[in-house]
């Protein structure tokens, strides 16, 4: 059951990470990592599309989630509002293999009233668990499937608005 869980996530993730590279010319840079939101780490320059100028940025190597959220002024507003007053978006973010997982896990925190340090602490481990394990052990009654389909449903359509400002 939890094999199913894990590859039904990770296809819904390659899914949902085909408009992002295809946004991106070419589709290149599907190595490691290659999940919603990534920076794409063999195309560097990719990452700048994340921001908000528009221009190239010939910087060096893939922006980590809080390098984006930190260009990314419309998606920060937007997270900042579904966590704790306060909250620094940087430090919540750090530790997210990409941008999209760290969306989705701030909108599952948001939807099912779990506080999103726990949840967070859940997924960077040790042991590291997916979202979806996360959801299941703080919120067993919770359908963790689902619930994770939402999340990332609702961070692609934060990460497209935010490019559409």
């Amino acid at each position: 059951m939890k094999t199913r869980l894990v590859l039904s996530a990770m296809a819904t993730l390659t899914l949902l990470a085909l408009p992002v590279y295809a946004q991106h010319g070419g589709g290149h840079g599907g190595g490691p990592g290659g999940g919603m939101g990534n920076s794409h780490a063999s195309n560097p320059s990719s990452a700048s599309s994340h921001g908000n100028s528009g221009k190239m940025d010939t910087g060096s190597g893939p922006k980590t989630p809080s390098e984006l959220l930190s260009h990314n002024t419309r998606l920060s507003g937007k997270l900042a509002s579904l966590l704790p007053p306060g909250t620094n978006l940087q430090t919540a973010s750090q530790g997210f293999k990409n941008l999209g997982q760290f969306v989705a896990a701030v909108h599952v925190s948001h939807n099912l009233g779990i506080p999103f340090d726990q949840l967070k602490a859940k997924m960077m481990g040790p042991p590291k668990e997916s979202l979806g394990e996360a959801i299941h052990a703080l919120k067993p009654a919770a359908n963790s499937k689902e619930e994770t389909k939402k999340g990332e449903k609702q961070a692609k359509h934060d990460m497209d608005d935010s490019k559409t400002s």
